[in-house]
């Protein structure tokens, strides 16, 4: 997840701040359009990112 941190900083031209709030705000729109089976892939696969606390494995790599 550090690359897509990286390229918001620098497509977007973000801070590290707004970079992970950026994720934060992705997260939670795709958390309500994700049926709730899914919850968990959408929550393992930001974890990367430093936008929850799971440290489960990323079932997506």
């Amino acid at each position: 997840m550090d690359d897509l941190v990286q390229q918001l900083k620098e497509n977007a031209g973000l801070t590290e701040e707004q970079a992970h709030k950026a994720l934060e705000t992705m997260k939670g729109y795709l958390m309500g359009k994700v049926p709730p089976m899914f919850s968990g892939f959408v929550e393992n696969f930001f974890a990367k990112a430093g936008t929850n606390t799971i440290h489960e494995e990323d079932p997506l790599g």
